[in-house]
């Protein structure tokens, strides 16, 4: 199948390095290992391009520079009609078409439901946040309105909406009723690219070896068992900013006692305010940032942690945590606040302590516990590895995205297994090729 991947949304570069980059990346690593060709079309691509992703076919329109907000959010409307039109050009160019419109959901965007109509083939909207309000909330949104119809058109335009959780996916329906498939499908993690280190003896391989992550292992003392590997690590990655509650991690910290660490991986907004926090609190030499690092050096650096952490504030949680699923995949033990949709993923699982969100003693008595109890963080980490092969793969997620635009031989809804977390599922080749799929095939 040749899948059309829209994506207006300036503040996402393809080849970036936050989460929302990771996601474009995986969605498309696993189409393309799941058998289809994938075309990108967007308006940022940035430069950390992974090695597999190197020949995949991108498009980009720029956002003119210099812009005054109102000016840009125009940009944007006019960029998603110049979006369409290149889309649909090049399809009328190469003579093949596209089977699929897949979009991410962007502020001012109707380029995928234009794409849609033009060449008769369906659509799904992915949508990750309500974006809406998280505009006009936390940047500032002038053209409201305009904004508002660029979304029910969109959405309307849809054969399937597919949201990554219940939150997000109230949000659509109660915003815009009367859509026919408004689904929920999580984030999901790259079981393949993301595994334990080796003296973890957790489930599955040491995987593929990442270009960097030097930095991360600076003060490693050795490469034997546990006892040569130093100061017990905590870890935390994602962007720096204020819902991600990295500032409640370093307070935690300043409670702990023994011999730890804790390694900050990204960067944002906080950076400043945080690395202050750390002088105050005396954590200097304790708290180490590292910046933002490409996706390949992530695996890498994942594996030099030993607890990993994911302190969400109290408060409204919209998200489906990347973070949480790479965690898992890596075989670390996970301490998390309880909200949003983490308890979800977690509870039960064996491999991680939910603390309460508003307490930040609660989140210190979690790391304490796992700093002194090394058997516990290597029994807690086997199953963090377990849990993330057998649910939460990106393989089983895009199969699932998928499903009513594809039937795939060998696809169970019981649990996935090592073959489909490979991407090996073929597609069902009685499928057209081109053209709109029968009305049988999408769900409604």
């Amino acid at each position: 199948m040749r899948i059309a991947y829209v994506l207006l949304d300036p503040g996402i570069g393809v080849f970036g390095t936050k989460g929302a980059s990771v996601h474009v990346q995986e969605v498309v690593r696993t189409f393309r290992a799941l058998g289809h060709e994938v075309s990108v079309f967007c308006t940022r691509t940035d430069d950390d391009v992974p090695a597999d992703l190197v020949d995949l076919d991108v498009t980009r329109l720029e956002v003119p520079r210099g812009l005054d907000r109102s000016q840009r959010e125009i940009a944007l409307l006019r960029l998603s009609d110049m979006l369409a039109d290149l889309v649909t050009d090049t399809a009328a160019a190469s003579g093949q078409g596209f089977d699929l419109v897949y979009e991410r959901y962007s502020l001012f965007s109707t380029a995928g439901a234009r794409i849609s109509q033009r060449l008769d083939v369906p659509l799904i909207v992915e949508v990750n946040a309500p974006l809406l309000d998280e505009q006009r909330t936390h940047r500032g949104l002038v053209h409201a309105e305009h904004a508002a119809r660029a979304t029910a058109a969109s959405f309307a335009g849809a054969a399937r909406i597919v949201c990554v959780s219940e939150l997000v996916a109230d949000w659509v329906r109660t915003d815009y009723p009367g859509l026919d498939d408004v689904s929920v499908v999580p984030n999901g993690v790259n079981t393949q690219r993301i595994t334990p280190r080796s003296d973890h003896g957790r489930l599955g391989g040491e995987g593929t070896r990442a270009p960097s992550g030097d930095a991360l292992r600076e003060d490693r003392l050795g490469d034997g068992g546990p006892e040569d590997r130093g100061p017990v690590r905590i870890g935390f990655v994602g962007t720096l900013k204020p819902w991600h509650g990295t500032d409640r991690l370093i307070a935690a910290c300043a409670g702990l006692v023994g011999d730890f660490r804790v390694d900050i991986v990204g960067h944002g907004p906080e950076s400043e305010a945080l690395e202050n926090q750390v002088r105050k609190l005396g954590l200097d030499g304790r708290v180490h940032f590292h910046g933002a690092i490409a996706p390949e050096a992530v695996p890498v650096g994942l594996r030099e942690f030993d607890i990993a952490v994911a302190p969400y504030p109290a408060g409204e949680n919209y998200f489906s945590p990347l973070k949480v699923y790479e965690y898992l995949a890596a075989g670390l033990p996970v301490v998390a606040s309880s909200v949003g949709a983490i308890p979800g993923v977690l509870a039960g699982t064996g491999a991680a302590i939910l603390t309460d969100p508003a307490d930040t003693a609660d989140l210190t008595r979690a790391l304490q516990r796992l700093i002194d109890d090394a058997e516990l963080r290597t029994t807690m980490g086997a199953r963090a590895r377990a849990e993330a092969l057998t649910s939460h793969s990106w393989s089983r997620r895009c199969q699932q995205i998928l499903a009513p635009v594809t039937v795939i031989a060998g696809d169970t809804a019981a649990g996935e297994t090592a073959a489909v977390d490979a991407g090996a599922a073929p597609i069902d080749k009685r499928m057209p090729v081109s053209g709109r799929y029968p009305a049988s095939a999408v769900i409604s």
